[in-house]
């Protein structure tokens, strides 16, 4: 079952997310990783700032979670992990899925670029990764990261932001 996180989730919300960042150990530069990796203040810092998490849940146990962040005219994805033992069994796939249901607006996301298993998992899923010069400034525009984040992170794209895109381009 698919649905809405609230309060009573935050705990499990912020194991489930730092247990999956384990793979981003050894994976991203050394001065990006800390441990844990989101802390409880950064959590709920973007809760407050209006990342809404969905819950995959089975058994009545939260086993995946995503975010989903309605910004300007686009929603950003945000903070998509999986509890380890459940990973490649589509839980990521099937909560992709239902937040894509929850807007018609353009959808960004945001991803270590060696994350190369998360970025083959959103190509799978229809998006594409940007140019360079566009995620530098899409990840400052809509982002609040560090300047070191910004340049070792990539960003991809539904179809939806390509045809936005292209229709700027056409207008000018």
């Amino acid at each position: 079952m698919i649905r809405i996180c609230d309060n009573s989730d935050f705990e499990i919300i912020y194991s489930i997310i730092n247990e999956a960042a384990e793979a981003y150990n050894g994976i991203i530069p050394e001065d990006r990783w800390k441990d844990p990796y989101m802390s409880r203040d950064e959590l709920k810092h973007e809760i407050d700032d209006g990342v809404v998490f969905w819950g995959y849940e089975e058994a009545d146990e939260l086993i995946g979670v995503m975010g989903i962040q309605k910004l300007q005219e686009l929603t950003l994805i945000r903070h998509a992990y999986v509890r380890t033992a459940r990973q490649n069994q589509g839980v990521g796939e099937k909560l992709l899925s239902e937040l894509r249901r929850q807007t018609d607006r353009p959808i960004l996301i945001g991803t270590w670029a060696d994350a190369v298993w998360a970025i083959r998992f959103y190509e799978k899923n229809g998006f594409r990764l940007v140019s360079p010069e566009e995620k530098d400034r899409l990840l400052k525009k809509y982002w609040s990261i560090p300047g070191r984040q910004v340049e070792t992170s990539s960003v991809l794209a539904d179809q939806k932001w390509f045809d936005l895109l292209q229709t700027k381009a056409n207008s000018t």
